[in-house]
């Protein structure tokens, strides 16, 4: 399963902010859920519509997103 089958982004939407298809849900939120130490049954039971494979596509998102992040380093 790839996050693009399951997430999207429209500026109509949370001012564009990725969120899981057909929710109002952000990726943002799922994510800080689970900083928070939520574990996935507690999302899933909080937030019905979410499946296990929208909160593992939050997770690759996520992954993905830093993984194309760029690091410059700091001049001394």
């Amino acid at each position: 399963m790839k996050w693009q089958e399951r997430i999207t982004a429209d500026p109509e939407i949370l001012v564009g902010k990725p969120v899981i298809k057909g929710t109002r849900i952000a990726v943002e939120f799922v994510i800080d859920l689970l900083a928070q130490g939520w574990i996935e049954e507690q999302i899933l039971d909080n937030y019905p519509r979410l499946t296990r494979e929208d909160i593992s596509a939050c997770l690759s998102y996520a992954s993905d997103l830093l993984k194309s992040e760029r690091v410059y380093p700091v001049p001394t």
